[in-house]
């Protein structure tokens, strides 16, 4: 049987597909899984050994120039390529409507979540196969249950979770003999941000314990402030602009990774690293970093979480988040540190 996947974005939910597709090939060993997803994100299902071909959407380029007639030339092209391709089965596990779409144009029965289920309750009507799956329930358990309903095969245990994913092998040379932690500071909302005082008093403490510390980033924005903490010790390593795949190979041989709410936190979490994940604007229960070696931090101030974008409890002068201040201290991760690696006697 051969199928495709319809995960399009964005890293965290492609990441929380991985399960599933696990669980898939475990049910089915001779199954084939190719998978739809947008430009920038390719790199990330071709890290999981069980998927084959990985179709780029270029949606998201084309969709700004619709009133050119190239940009509707290259969409033919893209459809009349996917065609080309013959499915036993199409399974959209994004549930919107900007997914479900391809599914029209495959001739293949396809699976989906029904209007009860998906976030956009349009998307089912492309569907052939609607799956009843209840909400309350974190993204990966959802998924999960939606591919065992499409390809028929019994629920898994819920609480063993396996993202199949293959060591990698390191992408940088080695700078020195010094263990190294990746500090994933970067995100897109404001409020999920954990502050920058906090982070130097994190990258001290390593120092301190004489770990080298990585800082990826993806945008100038993120770059100058990874350049502000690298003024801090020469222990602070200012990663190069990196590919998805190249960023994983970097985690894969890393001691330790903390992160704030952001996909490569739950990459980190999908490559079976110690992680410890910082919450305080979001909520982890639904969508949250899921590893056997994860350890998750969460404000519990009386507004947390917020769901917001920005934080609307500042007060005066203050950056800082009272979430943050109040619950999820540089000290309260620093302990967490401590209990994940038994570094509290470490230091010579």
């Amino acid at each position: 049987m051969r199928i495709l996947l319809i995960k399009t974005s964005s890293l965290g939910d492609i990441i929380h597909t991985f399960p599933a597709v696990y669980d898939a090939v475990v049910a089915h060993p001779s199954i084939q899984i190719d998978w739809l997803v947008e430009e920038g994100f390719t790199d990330l299902p071709k890290l999981h050994p069980a998927v084959g071909k990985v179709i780029a959407l270029p949606w998201r380029r084309l969709r700004g120039q619709l009133w050119k007639p190239s940009a509707w030339r290259a969409l033919k092209d893209f459809v009349r390529s996917l065609q080309e391709t013959h499915y036993d089965l199409v399974i959209d596990a994004q549930g919107l409507l900007k997914s479900a779409v391809w599914t029209y144009f495959i001739d293949a029965p396809s699976w989906g979540l029904d209007s009860q289920s998906a976030r956009e309750p349009i998307a089912s009507r492309f569907y052939t196969h609607k799956a009843a799956v209840p909400w309350g329930q974190h993204a990966i358990t959802r998924v999960r249950q939606l591919f065992a309903q499409a390809l028929n095969y019994p629920l898994p245990d819920m609480q063993q979770v396996n993202y199949g994913l293959i060591p990698k092998i390191r992408a940088l040379p080695e700078q020195d003999a010094l263990p190294y932690w990746v500090f994933a500071h970067a995100t897109t909302w404001e409020s999920k941000h954990w502050p920058e005082p906090y982070w130097q008093t994190l990258i001290l403490f390593a120092a301190q314990h004489k770990r080298r510390i990585y800082l990826p980033w993806s945008s100038d924005q993120e770059r100058m402030r990874a350049e502000r903490f690298a003024r801090l010790t020469h222990h602070v390593v200012v990663l190069p602009e990196m590919t998805l795949s190249s960023i994983a190979r970097v985690l894969t041989d890393a001691e330790l990774i903390v992160g704030v709410d952001t996909g490569l936190t739950h990459l980190a979490a999908a490559l079976h690293k110690p992680v410890i994940a910082l919450y305080g604007a979001t909520e982890p229960g639904l969508t949250g970093v899921v590893g056997q070696r994860v350890t998750v931090l969460q404000a519990k101030y009386p507004c947390a979480p917020c769901l917001r974008e920005m934080c609307i409890e500042l007060e005066g002068d203050s950056d800082i988040p009272p979430c943050y201040a109040t619950d999820l201290p540089a000290e309260r991760v620093i302990k967490a540190i401590e209990q994940t690696l038994s570094l509290a006697n470490s230091v010579k």
